[in-house]
């Protein structure tokens, strides 16, 4: 009525070795966003802060929120340089924001460069991003390097 097994594996010890390695290439330089000030939105909180510390490698001066609301205060403060938002976030989404702040005033950040970072990677999603007002549209997950690169070519870095 059925069989029984008995597998046995030999077990090693591994010895595991905490790296502090950079999620950023070896070949971006870790000045390439040095100064520029970069604003990233996006409701998920691991995503937020893994965009925010590999820019912060690069020496960009870096604010994170968790909203379209939140990023509006910012851009009152005084905009950015450069834009980094997700699409899909409750609420407001990306593309009620690059609304919004396309119709500021250039000096209120209006024009201000801006990448959209999102899960949403088909051809007609790249296409309504790209129509909606932003300069760029990266696939999640992005490679660090990529998203290095991309941000400083919207702002005139490359």
């Amino acid at each position: 009525r059925g069989a029984t097994f008995t597998v046995t594996l030999p077990v090693r010890s591994v010895r595991m070795r905490a790296t502090q390695e950079s999620p950023v290439s070896a070949k971006t330089p870790r000045d390439a966003l040095g100064g520029l000030r970069i604003l990233v939105v996006d409701d998920e909180a691991d995503a937020r802060d893994l965009v925010a510390t590999v820019l912060r490698q690069c020496r960009a001066d870096v604010s994170a929120v968790s909203s379209a609301r939140e990023a509006m205060r910012v851009f009152e403060e005084g905009p950015p340089d450069v834009l980094i938002s997700d699409i899909a976030m409750p609420e407001e989404d990306g593309y009620v924001l690059i609304r919004k702040i396309r119709a500021l005033a250039a000096e209120r950040g209006g024009e201000t460069p801006a990448v959209a970072l999102t899960a949403y990677a088909r051809s007609e999603d790249r296409q309504k991003i790209l129509s909606s007002g932003f300069q760029v549209h990266l696939s999640k997950p992005v490679e660090p390097a990529q998203l290095v690169a991309s941000v400083a070519k919207v702002a005139g870095r490359e």
